[in-house]
C-alpha cells in the first residue's frame, strides 16, 4: 500500500506530538510521517511515546514557523517526496488582562499563530498545487469563534487564522486542495503551562 506523506509542525508537545505518534505507529503503516519541532532536542518525548526508537515511519525534522530560512530549508528536505497533508499545528498562548500584554509579547503571538501558518502554507502550497492535490489542516480553537475572557490577544489571533483559511479553502478547491480548521476545545496538553502570562505582581493585575 502506498503511503501518504504527512508533515506536521509543533510536535514537540501537545497534538502536535500525539497525532505523529498515532500515524507513525499506525498498524498498517499508513502514513511516512514528518514531525518537525523548532528545537529537536524536545523530540525525545515523541521518541518516548514510540517506545524509545525512530521507526521507519516517522522522521524528525527541525522547522520554525518564524523563521523562513528553516521553513525554506523544510521545504527543500521533502521536496522529493509527494507531500499529502500538511498539519499546521505549532501555537502559542498569552493569558492575562489586555493592559498588561506588551507589545513584543503580542507580536510574537502573532508571529507563531497567523504569520507562522501563513509562511508554512507558503512554503509547501506551490508543490501541491503543481500536482492539484493534497491536503491541509490546520489547528485553531473555539477562540477563533468567540472571545474568551482574559484571552483577547489569542482570540484574535486565531479570528485571523480562520478568515485566512476560509478563504483559502475556496480558492484551493479548484485545484483539488482541501483545506480543514479544526476548533479545539480544552484538550489536556501542557499548552496551559506554557501559556505567556503577565507578572502577577504587576501593579496592573493588583
Amino acid at each position: 500500500m502506498e503511503r501518504s506523506t504527512v508533515l506536521i509542525t509543533g510536535c514537540s508537545s501537545g497534538i502536535g506530538l500525539g497525532l505523529a505518534a498515532r500515524l507513525a505507529a499506525d498498524a498498517a503503516r499508513r502514513f511516512k510521517v514528518y514531525a518537525t519541532m523548532r528545537d529537536l532536542a524536545k523530540g525525545e518525548r515523541l521518541l518516548e511515546r514510540l517506545g524509545g526508537s525512530c521507526p521507519d515511519t516517522l522522521e524528525l525534522l527541525q522547522l520554525d514557523v518564524t523563521d523562513p530560512c528553516s521553513l525554506a530549508a523544510a521545504a527543500q528536505h521533502v521536496r522529493g517526496q509527494q507531500l499529502d497533508v500538511l498539519v499546521c499545528n505549532a501555537g502559542v498562548g498569552l493569558m492575562g488582562p489586555l493592559e498588561t500584554c506588551s507589545e513584543q509579547a503580542m507580536k510574537t503571538l502573532f508571529d507563531v499563530n497567523l504569520f507562522g501558518a501563513v509562511r508554512t502554507i507558503q512554503a509547501f502550497l506551490p508543490a501541491m498545487k503543481s500536482r492539484r492535490a493534497g491536503r491541509i489542516i490546520v489547528s485553531s480553537s473555539v477562540g477563533g469563534l468567540q472571545g474568551l475572557p482574559f484571552n483577547a490577544v489569542y482570540c484574535a489571533s486565531k479570528f485571523a487564522v480562520e478568515g485566512l483559511c476560509e478563504s483559502l479553502a475556496i480558492v484551493l478547491r479548484p485545484f483539488n486542495i482541501h483545506l480543514t480548521l479544526v476548533e479545539c476545545g480544552p484538550v489536556h496538553t501542557s499548552f496551559l503551562a506554557n501559556l505567556q502570562r503577565p507578572d502577577p505582581e504587576g501593579s496592573e493585575m493588583r
